[in-house]
């Protein structure tokens, strides 16, 4: 999920429980949105607009950097 977010691939809905989409389609576990934000890994949904773009939180772009 994160490297499609990464690849600007997602979509979030604002809500009361943010929605996941992967190239336009909702994913099947309607639940990962909300865990990767209230994880911190992705910004949560700007709830002016009903969708807009999902973006890595500085902590999700370091979960997908290679270990050193």
């Amino acid at each position: 999920m994160l490297r499609a977010v990464a690849a600007g691939r997602c979509q979030l809905g604002a809500g009361w429980q943010p929605v996941l989409m992967v190239d336009g389609l909702v994913i099947a576990d309607i639940l990962a949105g909300q865990r990767l934000v209230v994880a911190g890994l992705v910004y949560p949904p700007d709830t002016a607009t009903p969708l807009g773009p999902a973006v890595l939180t500085p902590a999700g772009r370091a979960a997908l950097a290679p270990p050193v």
